[in-house]
């Protein structure tokens, strides 16, 4: 079962054409150039010409052209480097709510366009800062036509789409519009399949809104990982399947298009969670590209160890279960393997997008322990309770761990399984809170909260203590979980399944620490 589950994941998707294929250039790519820790949050960062130029040869020979944002951050040396490679640049000038910085780029910007009039072949006068709310319409209207009197090239403005239909004055000052349309990121979320059909009917909307100027989608594209928002689902081959629907769509109807963005950059994650930092076509650490030609594009290309892992897993499990019983006079009930078949089959299955989702989700060294530590608790879960579960023990009490002296247990194999328990529920009650707190940017840890928490289920279910006290602090927990998925489901909608499976294992995990019996400890 779980080498055809494998099998089933790792199906290679079939498209319209290659995301990315050196004989049809792409028309324009947004670029930024910081690699690993560096940020363009912190002011003084400063990326060398020569990282810079190793970037663009590369690009150069998938694209036309770069998009930039700003010139800060060693961004002036763009178009020099650019031009060297035969890129052109549609240089960008990040505007803000500080009217000095705003100067300094659009004066760097001007001297730019003279320097390099051959490579600069339009200047996008501010991004989105209608949507941050840091200029008025009538502040920007002013600032593109001072920055259009400087320059040869034509200008533009970025924005979301729907602020350059709530700010149509815009459209007089600029000589053609520049719309963002992020399927993911819409107020109501479009899923993969739907995207390239809805790219094309925002783009026909805003051309009858503005009919005699072109209409350039200056940033539109799909992440390959993060969280689901309603049915729209991060993942490789949805990025893939989206770009090569929208760069075919582009292609049939004439228009171009500026996808987002060239190499995915871990700084956004800061941000905008894990999903920021995923967008772009060329991965951050090797900078090689996510779909290479030739290559079958699939959600797990490492899926053949991914297998061979959980394959491994799943033999340990049962190998626990068998050597405890080789200690035992008496023989297991039928309900006894049942408990570590589902447990084996559910860690190894899900072993290989446990670990997947830790790497592409971890970042920073409080998240790094915070998916490792679950990870390691969804390993030992299935073990451990595979032992209990032989050996007739039930699922331990935080009592029996941190209680008092004269109750705590003294067993190393409880120890074990009640630490095991404790981690896992810290980590899934922190994660639900999240998600009711603030749920935009968190990441559903199904994957590994399954591998632990179904052990612990069918060990209280199989060797649930009949007498005993329930205690408090399973029961808050239990009450906490139960609530968080009240709200978590209503909050997130019915079409997101990782929303849904994430609720559906705090249930449970709610429904086993509430079952939770402590024996009552003599005074």
């Amino acid at each position: 079962m779980i080498a055809a589950v494998w099998w089933w994941l790792a199906t290679p998707v079939s498209l319209v054409r290659a995301p990315i294929d050196p004989a049809a250039k792409l028309e324009c790519v947004s670029y930024a150039p910081f690699r690993g820790d560096q940020t363009p949050l912190i002011p003084s960062t400063q990326i060398s010409a020569g990282q810079i130029a190793q970037d663009l040869a590369r690009l150069a020979k998938i694209s036309k052209c770069v998009r930039t944002y700003s010139v800060d951050n060693g961004l002036d040396q763009v178009p020099e480097l650019a031009g060297k490679v035969g890129l052109k640049v549609i240089q960008g000038i990040w505007l803000g709510s500080n009217r000095l910085k705003n100067l300094a780029q659009i004066a760097t910007v001007v001297n730019l366009t003279k320097e390099y009039p051959g490579v600069i072949s339009a200047v996008v006068v501010g991004n989105e800062v209608l949507l941050r709310g840091e200029m008025t319409a009538a502040d920007l209207e002013a600032t593109i036509r001072s920055v259009k009197s400087q320059v040869q090239v034509p200008v533009t403005y970025a924005d979301v789409w729907e602020y350059w239909l709530r700010n149509r004055e815009i459209y007089n000052a600029v000589d053609f519009v520049t719309i963002h349309i992020l399927p993911y990121w819409e107020d109501f979320p479009i899923r993969a399949r739907n995207a390239a059909a809805h790219v094309d009917s925002i783009r026909k909307r805003v051309a009858v809104a503005f009919p005699a100027k072109e209409i350039l989608i200056g940033e539109t594209g799909w992440p390959s990982a993060g969280r689901m928002r309603d049915g729209a689902l991060p993942s490789r081959a949805n990025q893939a399947r989206v770009v090569s629907e929208i760069l075919d769509l582009a292609k049939r109807e004439n228009f171009r298009v500026n996808l987002i963005e060239a190499y995915d950059q871990p700084w956004k994650r800061q941000l905008e969670g894990t999903v920021g930092g995923y967008w772009g076509l060329i991965d951050a650490d090797q900078r090689a590209e996510k779909y290479p030609a030739g290559v079958p594009i699939t959600n797990y290309p490492a899926w053949k160890l991914q297998m061979g892992a959980g394959l491994g897993l799943s033999a340990l499990v049962f190998a626990v279960g068998m050597l405890t019983l080789r200690r035992r006079p008496w023989p297991p009930r039928f309900v006894s393997w049942l408990t570590v078949a589902i447990s084996a089959t559910a860690a190894g299955i899900l072993l290989g997008v446990a670990i997947d989702k830790m790497l592409y989700e971890s970042f920073g060294l409080g998240v790094w322990m915070r998916w490792g530590g679950l990870l390691a608790a969804g390993i030992a879960s299935p073990l451990l309770c595979a032992y209990a579960t032989m050996s007739g023990r039930s699922l331990p009490t935080f009592l029996e761990l941190l209680g008092p002296r004269p109750g705590r247990t003294h067993s190393w194999s409880t120890v074990l399984l009640g630490v095991t328990l404790l981690v896992t529920t810290l980590i899934a009650a922190e994660t639900a809170l999240g998600f009711v707190f603030d749920p935009r940017y968190r990441d559903f840890p199904f994957a590994a909260l399954t591998m632990a928490v179904v052990p612990f289920a069918g060990l209280m279910l199989v060797n649930r203590p009949q007498l005993g006290l329930r205690p408090i602090a399973e029961s808050v927990f239990a009450g906490l979980l139960v609530v968080s998925v009240l709200y978590i489901g209503f909050n997130e909608g019915p079409d997101n399944w990782q929303s849904l499976w994430t609720c559906a294992i705090y249930l449970l995990f709610g429904v086993t620490l509430w079952r939770a019996r402590a024996a009552q400890i003599p005074e």
